[in-house]
């Protein structure tokens, strides 16, 4: 494994990778104006998992796929559903820049779930980081002036659960396999979905199940792109690169379906941004004892992409005790 020498290389592929991922939600949109989401999902998992039994084969530990922590990995399965069709959903109804700005409030919700899930005290600095980057997410939903509706409620819960998916994962990523916590979360989507799709499912032409298999492609990369991003530079400096997904948002957003960012809602983004910025520096000083937000390592999971954090298990560190402040 490259020792971590080599930051800028870190960040420029951290870069690709979220630009990649990006570029597969812009799939999403366009696959979202003409199928219901659980046939979007379905197919995305359906596609992606051979690129995932691929990235499985290097795994040789000698065990059973009948999890450790059985309960946990069942809320974390759950989560990773909802994550997936609300993020999915609020992609094809919603505004790009939008839904990234709302998503963006998972580094937020996850440092309050590490509090009652890992044991994770924390003190004034990320508290107040924390209360800062939600009322960053009440200036993009601007309650008083704009008539929320279910795609909203869809990022809302897509940045929750992602949140509590991560969280489960550093509770319980070091005791259960690689295959067990990326194959749950696809072979759930997949039945669930599985189930769901006669009452919804509308042919695909050829060009829209292009667009499939190029979400596939797309997700694979970019997962491989960050976990080598990761293996070359710290996640202190890999991390805030996720939010360059914004900028993608604006210009994808403008070239391919006539959007704009309006001022309240890259003030609002701006907000959340920094409050995350804030609280993966303290995480990266050896403030938190768990680090929770640096070592999600790739965004929310979904369930239907391959999850890049069980890859990365043998990185974790351990970091100095938090002191509170």
């Amino acid at each position: 494994m490259p020792e971590k020498n080599s930051p800028l290389t870190g960040i420029l592929l951290s870069l690709a990778a979220f630009a990649l991922f990006s570029t597969h939600d812009i799939a999403v949109k366009m696959l979202g104006g003409g199928y219901a989401v659980f046939q979007i999902v379905f197919f995305s998992v359906l596609l992606t998992f051979p690129f995932v039994v691929m990235m499985l084969l290097r795994d040789q530990q000698q065990a059973t796929l009948i999890p450790v922590h059985p309960w946990w990995t069942a809320l974390r399965t759950v989560s990773a559903v909802i994550t997936g069709f609300g993020a999915f959903y609020a992609f094809s109804v919603l505004p790009l820049a939008e839904v990234y700005a709302i998503i963006f409030a998972s580094p937020l919700l996850i440092t309050v779930l590490a509090i009652p899930v890992l044991g994770e005290r924390v003190g004034w600095h990320r508290g107040g980081a924390v209360i800062v980057g939600l009322l960053g997410v009440l200036i993009v939903l601007r309650p008083n002036d704009l008539d929320l509706g279910l795609g909203h409620m869809a990022a809302l819960g897509a940045s929750f659960f992602g949140a509590l998916a991560a969280v489960i994962m550093r509770k319980i990523g070091r005791d259960e396999r690689t295959a067990v916590m990326m194959l749950y979360p696809m072979m759930a989507n997949f039945i669930v979905m599985g189930l769901l799709l006669p009452f919804v499912y509308r042919p695909m032409p050829l060009f829209d199940l292009g667009l499939w298999v190029m979400m596939a492609v797309l997700a694979f990369g970019a997962s491989i792109a960050l976990i080598h991003a990761y293996r070359r530079a710290d996640a202190v400096v890999v991390a805030p690169m996720q939010y360059s997904q914004i900028l993608w948002a604006a210009l994808y957003g403008w070239w391919f379906f006539d959007e704009s960012i309006d001022p309240v809602t890259g003030v609002g983004a701006g907000v959340i941004i920094a409050s995350g910025l804030y609280i993966v520096l303290r995480e990266g000083n050896g403030r938190s004892v768990n680090s929770p937000v640096l070592r999600t390592r790739s965004r929310a999971e979904t369930g239907t992409a391959p999850r890049i954090a069980p890859m990365l298990s043998k990185l974790d560190r351990t970091v100095p005790q938090d002191d509170g402040r």
